[in-house]
């Protein structure tokens, strides 16, 4: 039997994060199995998976059941049953956490309210609640990069939280993520705390830009460009992370133990039945950066992918490609917007729909 796919992108030096949890794959020893054999560095968890979880098995009803018993509202309710997950799943990668550079992996990621997006001191509030709650050196909340969420960002690193900036679709707010990051912990690092165990990501959500500009691309006659766009700011992203975080001024925090905000790739899955199904993360490896994939992504990968670091390759190709979007009238920052702006709402319904999911099981599982 040939080498494992999977694993060779971790000897490439990107880590690999799975972007799903339920109860059953860490109960059945499934989630270990992709750590031992597939080099699964990590875990990603979002209101649409737990809804998912939670809708389609009966893992959680007695939970549920205890939590409503004891008066709590859906959204008490949910945070009680997904911090038990999250326990659980920091417990499995805590080997993963404390191999070789303690803090480098083996992370669980946990989010905020969506409803808190444009919220800065709500989202600060349930940070510190989330990570008071689950109590593990290897979670991250998840906090979207909105423009209110820079400073909420920013206070949490300072507070010594790790910080999982989700949402990120533009180079420009990309940059503004990094400098919150440097900037708390250039806080923390001046009010003599340690910043020698902080880690944080930020994470690009891939697919959903190709999905939305391709078919702009096509009126203008740009169709060659289809299902570049995201891959060329990803690289261009990347350009960015290397200069941010090999100036003089990282330098300083690194001398104190402070490690770089790696950039993960998310929304990894193919959406256009045109490309390969593993198209964005063939594209995207490179070192020290993440890919949290989809359960499908992943087996595809294990299947039929082909590791190689290509991060790095033609960052001018890549800078081409945002020349010539431009140049073609099509404003990509307004784009950019709109998929933050759809993003939030994204969130949102799931998160709405799964409360419901929690009412309604409330319901059926206590006497009224």
């Amino acid at each position: 039997m040939g080498a494992n796919r999977v694993k060779q992108i971790h000897e490439l030096g990107q880590s690999i994060w799975l972007d799903f949890i339920d109860r059953q794959i860490m109960k059945s020893g499934g989630l270990q199995k992709l750590i031992d054999e597939d080099g699964v560095r990590g875990i990603t968890s979002n209101p649409a998976i737990f809804e998912k979880a939670i809708s389609s098995s009966q893992d959680y009803d007695e939970d549920i059941k205890q939590l409503a018993q004891q008066g709590k509202s859906n959204e008490d309710i949910f945070y009680g049953v997904a911090v038990t997950d999250i326990q659980r799943a920091a417990d499995i990668f805590k080997p993963v956490y404390e191999d070789k550079v303690s803090g480098a992996d083996g992370f669980v990621s946990l989010e905020v309210s969506p409803h808190l997006a444009l919220e800065t001191a709500g989202t600060i509030e349930q940070a510190r609640a989330l990570w008071k709650a689950v109590d593990r050196p290897n979670v991250m909340i998840k906090i979207p990069g909105t423009q209110p969420g820079l400073a909420a960002i920013q206070q949490a690193i300072s507070e010594g939280i790790n910080i999982n900036v989700t949402l990120l679709f533009s180079l420009e707010r990309y940059e503004a993520v990094a400098e919150a990051y440097i900037a708390g912990l250039e806080e923390r690092a001046n009010a003599g705390q340690p910043i020698d165990q902080i880690a944080s990501v930020a994470s690009f959500f891939l697919s959903r830009i190709d999905t939305l500009i391709d078919p702009i691309l096509v009126e203008k006659g740009l169709s060659q460009l289809k299902g570049e766009v995201a891959i060329a700011s990803a690289k261009q992203a990347y350009q960015i992370y290397k200069r941010l975080f090999e100036s003089d001024r990282f330098k300083a925090l690194a001398d104190k133990g402070a490690t770089p905000q790696r950039l993960l790739w998310a929304s990894t899955g193919s959406k256009d039945p045109a490309f390969s199904d593993v198209k964005y993360v063939e594209a995207l490896i490179g070192p020290k950066t993440v890919d949290t994939v989809p359960m499908e992504t992943l087996d595809a990968f294990r299947d039929h992918g082909q590791a190689a670091a290509r991060l790095e390759e033609n960052p001018e190709q890549a800078q081409q490609v945002l020349d010539q979007v431009n140049e073609a009238g099509i404003d990509l920052a307004a784009l950019m917007q709109q998929l933050e702006d759809e993003g939030i709402e994204k969130f949102n319904k799931p998160y709405d729909k799964l409360l419901q999911a929690i009412d309604d099981q409330k319901k059926n599982l206590t006497p009224a």
